[in-house]
């Protein structure tokens, strides 16, 4: 239980924060299994439509904090690469 009421305002805001920052970790845990799945299917048109659908929620998972930003970088970077050879 919160002392004060900056501590409880805290507390508030953290809860609120923790259930939107889980909710945009879901949504991008659910579209790079999307890609995975288009990939290991060889589904190349499919798997360009979601590797942008990805790299979009990635960038913005990053801008807002949620990830770190090289993190979202890295992961553009495999996904990018496991794009490449189903192109050739």
């Amino acid at each position: 239980m919160a002392n004060t009421k900056s501590a409880a305002k805290r507390s508030r805001q953290s809860t609120i924060r923790h259930g939107r920052n889980s909710s945009i970790l879901s949504a991008l845990k659910n579209g790079q299994k999307k890609f995975r799945a288009a990939i290991a299917a060889g589904k190349l048109d499919e798997a360009k439509a979601e590797y942008v659908n990805v790299t979009s929620a990635l960038d913005k998972a990053a801008k807002r904090g949620v990830i770190h930003q090289n993190s979202a970088d890295r992961k553009k970077s495999v996904f990018n690469r496991a794009l490449q050879p189903t192109k050739a």
